[in-house]
């Protein structure tokens, strides 16, 4: 399987984009977001993402994200699987202030959002992810360098059962606007390995 930007679609297009076979630039517009629910009790679904479809069942999608121009509290971009409204997930860092960000990720099952998230410096302005596939459970990781991941999270998704579309995306909740650019995407074989500790139970 190989990454190919010719094989891409927007789910909601971004007023400005550029698609290169290395590189794909997105400029938010201001008052986009992906959430549902949980706490706020609000839903937004707006947000531009760019993915690939497939039903291969086990895979990593590793990209690098650089964000240098985002500059407003929760403006953010990273990786993404949306299968619809209310069913997808994402991982990214969203920017708060001068002093700190939130590196996180976010998966909403059957219309409810969680919001896992870790403060870093505002001074991060890039990131790699790698997001795993076995089956319908899946594993976000980041790096600063490419070649060093940290799991950030482990996840289902119950209706992620055969096709699916994975990807990219970036947003700006608030009144604001960025430039967030994308490279070095690659599709391997999943480097989450299978579990060799405790033996599934029986019935699983």
């Amino acid at each position: 399987m190989k990454f190919d930007v010719n094989a891409l679609e927007w789910t909601r297009r971004p007023e400005r984009c550029l698609i290169t076979p290395d590189r794909i630039e997105i400029v938010t517009r201001p008052h986009t977001d992906l959430w549902q629910r949980t706490y706020y009790h609000f839903r937004n679904d707006n947000a531009p993402v760019l993915q690939m479809e497939t039903e291969e069942k086990f895979f990593s999608f590793v990209v690098k994200t650089e964000f240098a121009e985002s500059h407003h509290r929760f403006d953010q971009c990273g990786v993404a699987l949306y299968l619809d409204s209310e069913n997808w997930l994402k991982g990214s860092i969203e920017y708060e202030n001068e002093r700190f960000q939130h590196l996180g990720s976010v998966v909403t099952n059957h219309g409810y959002s969680d919001w896992a998230t870790t403060e870093i410096p505002a001074t991060v302005k890039s990131m790699w992810y790698r997001l795993s596939r076995r089956e319908d459970d899946f594993c976000i990781e980041c790096s600063e360098d490419g070649a060093t991941f940290r799991q950030m999270r482990v996840c289902h998704l119950h209706e992620a059962k055969g096709k699916i579309r994975f990807g990219v995306y970036a947003c700006s909740p608030e009144d604001s606007s960025f430039r967030a650019v994308f490279t070095n995407m690659e599709l391997t074989e999943c480097a989450w390995r299978a579990h060799d500790g405790q033996a599934p139970d029986q019935d699983c």
